[in-house]
This record gives C-alpha cells, structure tokens and sequence, in this order.
C-alpha cells in the first residue's frame, strides 16, 4: 500500500517493525523512518492487525500523537471492534484530529494490486483530506456516514460472512472427499452451481493445490470472528454461526496452523476425518 502511495507522487514516510518491509518503501522511494513518531510528521495512515496495535501507534510510548501537526487527519485502515473506532474517533477529536475509520478488503492481493475496497465513515474533512492517498491504493470507496464506527460496522459484517463462507467451504470439500468425490470435479461443478461463493472460488484452489503460504492467516480469522462474537455479546444478539466458524478456526491453530492461510482451517476436518482434500 504505501508503495502504491508513493507511486502517485505521495511523499510518504513509513514506519514498520518488519525491515524488510523499510527497505521495500525505500526502494519505491519512500523514507524510512526512524518510529512511529518520527513517521507522524505527514499524515498517518494506520495498518495494523489489532486494536491494541492501533492504540500503541497512536498514544504508546514514541505514539504519533504527539508528533502529529494541527488538525492532520487520522486514517485507520485496521479491522477493529466498532465501538474501539468510536472510541478512537472521539478521543483524536479532543485532540483536534479528524478521524476517518476506514476498514479495507482486498487482502495481500489486493494491497499489491492497488484495488482494496475501503469502507469508510467520518467527517467530510477527513475525507478530503485522505481523497488522494485512499484514490492511491484502490479501486472501490464506499462513504458510509460521518461518524467513525460505521465503517468497522460494515466491515465486520463482511468478515463474518467471509470467515464463515471459508469454514463451510472446507466443511463441504471434506465431506465430498470423504464420500468418495474427486475433490477437483467437486469443485469444478459447485464452481458453476448456487452454491458458489466468492470464499469459495477463491480458497478451494488453495486446498487443492496444497498451498497454504499465506495471503490471509487463521488467526486473522481467529480476531475477525472475535469481534463480531464481541459485538453480538454487547447487543444481546445470537451468532451461532459465527460462534461454530471461530471454534473452527481455534481449532486449526491449536493444531499449529495458526499463521498458514486461513483455507488450513481444512485441515481440521482432513484430521478428523483422515482424508486430504486436494486435486
């Protein structure tokens, strides 16, 4: 993402734990710097995986907070429980900062492509001022309202539809397996049938091929599905089918597969059931 940045004509200073990933936004010209802090100096666009890392980035020890200029705008582009946006939003207003929650999807491909889908919510100033970096790193922007917290809203509700879609579709390539299909026609055929999905589609081939690199991890699943049980918790409303998704997801990393692509979630069933799924 902040290659992409740099490639419309941003300058951008960035700041990472991970040195390979300094030396990648120096290559594309960039400027590495030296901490969060040391970053802040333009306007900060954070992407983290959780909650706790955002509030560390910002108002930690070296936080950019205290480094940012007068009414620079705040962009989180993390997956966080809705009410930790609102939160946040409300707590950057009091230091005059504008807030734009704005979740993505896209995964590692999608940030390598450039194409992410944002869904943003937060003060038109806070759109106006982030137009050019979010126009930098995709290809479709949703404006979802003023107040941070809608943003984290829709994106949860796309997590939870995602982080079940994987679970079910290696639930059902596990069960055809183990009934005797071919796994590569299985998927062949439920590929042109109603019960495709996009999950599908996309993370079937990653168990028929065997390749679990990850693009995005079970225990990203593991937080994602989190928030929505959260979420649901404070509302008072029942997710059962979320709940089931995360105790598979639990599961498939207590077997050690915690950082292979979330599609491992599979291998949970292949155990149990001493199949493998694959072409």
């Amino acid at each position: 993402m902040a290659t992409h940045m740099v490639k419309a004509g941003i300058d951008l200073r960035g700041f990472d734990l991970n040195q390979a990933a300094m030396q990648s936004l120096a290559d594309a010209g960039g400027v590495a710097a030296l901490s969060c802090k040391d970053a802040a100096r333009g306007q900060p666009f954070h992407v983290v995986a959780k909650a706790e890392q955002a509030e560390m980035v910002l108002f930690g020890n070296d936080g950019a907070v205290a480094e940012l200029a007068d009414g620079a705008t705040v962009v989180l582009h993390s997956t966080v429980p809705p009410a930790f946006a609102r939160r946040l939003g409300a707590r950057l207003a009091e230091t005059g900062h504008p807030f734009l929650d704005a979740p993505i999807s896209g995964g590692r491909v999608g940030a390598d492509a450039g194409t992410l889908t944002i869904m943003a919510s937060g003060p038109e100033e806070a759109f106006a001022a982030s137009e050019r970096t979010i126009a930098a790193i995709s290809r479709k922007v949703y404006r979802l309202g003023t107040e941070p917290g809608i943003g984290s809203t829709v994106k949860m509700i796309n997590q939870h539809l995602a982080g079940v879609h994987i679970v079910s579709a290696a639930e059902a390539m596990a069960l055809g397996a183990r009934a005797g299909a071919d796994p590569a026609i299985l998927f062949d055929v439920i590929s042109s049938s109603a019960g495709n999905s996009w999950m599908f589609g996309d993370r079937v081939p990653h168990m028929l091929e065997r390749n679990f690199s990850p693009k995005s991890a079970v225990e990203i699943f593991i937080k994602d599905l989190g928030i929505v049980l959260e979420t649901g918790a404070e509302l008072q409303f029942p997710l059962p089918l979320a709940a089931c998704a995360h105790q598979q997801y639990l599961a498939a990393a207590a077997a050690g597969h915690a950082k292979e692509d979330d599609a491992a979630v599979v291998k949970v069933y292949e155990q149990i059931a001493g199949i493998e799924v694959k072409g």
